[in-house]
């Protein structure tokens, strides 16, 4: 069913190019009148030594009989100026693409472009004893769905929470617990506690900067293995990690490793001794680096003066023991736009080392989450908690539910699917590198770009499936005239596009391109629906258009699944 494939088949036979070149050349049309694929002739004039127009008018009389031969279901082929206009056949189209997904249901889109091989990626680590704010909501939503797109394109993704459990911040941690902390408050609200004391430190150390001596006092003594020291820091992550996994589960979001920063405090060592086997390790002002000036990039600190790792150690050690665990065939590392430069610094200095896996090495940045156009910080308390919004997303979701549906079954669980989904939605829709600014209004609306609004189209969908009583059926027959009109025959194209749309977004690392695709699809469907009568008098005719429909709703559901968010029947 890959027309447009086969097309670039025949093209590159009469034009002498290859494939992967004519495939890159062949457009679809911004006006549906002028085709649904079109050539530009112009790129072999210089070759062909003619005028594109000539040259097109050449390769279309060629090309007519060659497509009928190779049974490829165009309809027409127009030459306008330099262009090769190709009409698809709608009818067998249509046929073909509502078949297949009937056929295939949620395995329709996919691909076996990675044979099976592991992926790891590295998504969400929120820190420890921190809590989980809008900031984590983007690596955490668009790392899973990164996750569920290779999945489809036939990878095995491991999804890895690298927790924030280590550093100088636990010391100052322990200063403020013991300071004016207690194990009731604690255990009664864990993270606002734990943020609460945290907040406290830093505002108390303005006046007594003797504090922070403490601070790295007591860090010294957790990396030293001190009972007490290492009691509380366990307690810490234990009680944070109680609180996140309700988050993850809210969000239907499950890792494969939770191996935090601390996990690979004894295996630095090896990156060390090997940076020094290899000549790579030199001193610089008292540090430990590796130069990269070959790339023009600053050094790559390894080892403070005072003996201290740097986060840089822990990820190259990190890299190495997950290639040794999983022999990933891509690493990928959802992380803020702002660590780029450490991720090319990391990235190289394994490639000076020798390893090849380094070159399938990805640092997938994104922009900020903004709360008013600025930046949050935890330090200063000025953040926005990703529970509360989930739980006032729901809570809104619920309040128009008793207004609008008040006899709807399960009026909890679709609160929860719409409310979370509208959440993830908003994010993922956004091209990831851009800044997104926080607004709950803006999320939940149902009309417009948002995730209740795709899920009500898909909910809709059903509902007219429920109404008429259809059942499924996977032969496609459709009598003239069923799906002519050309609200039918945009919804049929957009289906016909979902693959390729699934593999783009997963080979470029970009989960807006699925959430554009789904907005688009959804909008198609309820022009159609707004024009074209499902439910008419002639059976056949109606049995054809109520299975547009049921293609329709498979490929929204899968969509959104791909996308994280679930897609409820009713609403």
């Amino acid at each position: 069913m890959p027309y447009k494939h086969k097309i670039a088949e025949q093209l590159a036979t009469i034009v002498q190019l290859d494939l992967e070149t004519v495939t890159k050349m062949l457009e679809t049309p911004k006006d549906p009148k002028m085709g649904d694929l079109a050539f530009p002739c112009f790129q072999l004039a210089k070759t062909l030594r003619k005028a594109p127009p000539v040259i097109a008018a050449e390769v279309a009389e060629q090309l007519t009989p060659a497509l009928q031969a190779a049974g490829v279901p165009v309809a027409n082929v127009q030459v306008v100026g330099a262009y090769i206009n190709f009409f698809l056949d709608q009818q067998a189209v249509a046929a073909d693409v509502i078949a297949a997904i009937l056929t295939q249901q949620a395995k329709y889109g996919q691909h076996d472009l990675g044979g099976g091989a592991n992926v790891t990626i590295d998504l969400s680590s929120p820190n420890i004893a921190k809590p989980f704010s809008m900031g984590h909501l983007r690596s955490t939503v668009i790392g899973n769905a990164l996750a569920n797109l290779l999945e489809k394109l036939g990878y095995q993704p491991i999804r890895i929470n690298h927790l924030g459990d280590w550093g100088t911040q636990f010391g100052k941690l322990i200063v403020a617990y013991k300071t004016w902390g207690s194990e009731e408050a604690v255990r009664q609200n864990p993270i606002p506690e734990l943020l609460r004391l945290y907040v406290k430190f830093h505002d108390e150390a303005k006046e007594h900067p003797e504090l922070e001596d403490q601070g790295r006092e007591w860090f010294k003594k957790l990396e030293d293995g001190d009972a007490e020291a290492a009691q509380l820091w366990q307690w810490f992550r234990d009680e944070s990690l109680k609180e996140f996994n309700k988050t993850y589960e809210l969000m239907g979001i499950k890792f494969d490793s939770l191996h935090g920063e601390a996990f690979y405090n004894d295996k630095m060592d090896r990156v060390i001794r090997e940076l020094e086997e290899k000549g790579l390790l030199v001193e610089d002002e008292g540090a430990m680096v590796v130069k990269l000036d070959e790339y023009d990039m600053p050094p790559c600190l390894i080892k403070k003066s005072d003996g201290a790792t740097l986060y840089a150690t822990r990820d190259l050690a990190a890299a190495l023991y997950r290639q040794d665990t999983y022999q990933f065939a891509k690493a990928l590392y959802v992380v803020g736009g702002e660590q780029r430069l450490h991720f090319r610094q990391v990235f190289k200095v394994l490639e000076k080392m020798g390893y090849e896996f380094a070159k399938e090495m990805h640092h997938i940045p994104f922009g900020m989450m903004l709360k008013d156009g600025k930046k949050m910080s935890t330090r200063k308390g000025k953040v926005i908690l990703l529970d509360e919004v989930l739980q006032n997303a729901i809570d809104d979701v619920k309040k128009v539910i008793a207004e609008k549906n008040p006899t709807l079954e399960n009026a909890d669980k679709v609160a929860e699917q719409v409310g979370v989904g509208a959440i993830i939605f908003h994010d993922l829709k956004n091209f990831r590198l851009n800044d997104i600014n926080f607004s709950l209004e803006e999320m939940l609306t149902f009309e417009g770009e948002t995730g209740p609004y795709v899920q009500y189209t898909h909910a809709r969908a059903n509902s007219i499936l429920r109404k008429a009583g259809y059942q499924e059926n996977a032969n496609v027959n459709l009598p003239e005239g069923a799906l002519d009109a050309p609200e039918a025959w945009a919804v049929v194209t957009l289906l016909l596009n979902f693959p390729n749309v699934v593999l783009r977004a997963g080979a470029e690392f970009d989960p807006s391109a699925l959430g554009k695709y789904v907005i688009d699809l959804a909008q198609a469907f309820n022009k159609f629906y707004a024009n074209v009568r499902v439910l008419a008098e002639e059976e056949a005719v109606q049995q054809a258009r109520l299975q547009l429909v049921a293609a329709t709703a498979t490929v929204l559901k899968e969509g959104l699944r791909l996308l994280g968010l679930e897609a409820p029947a009713e609403m």
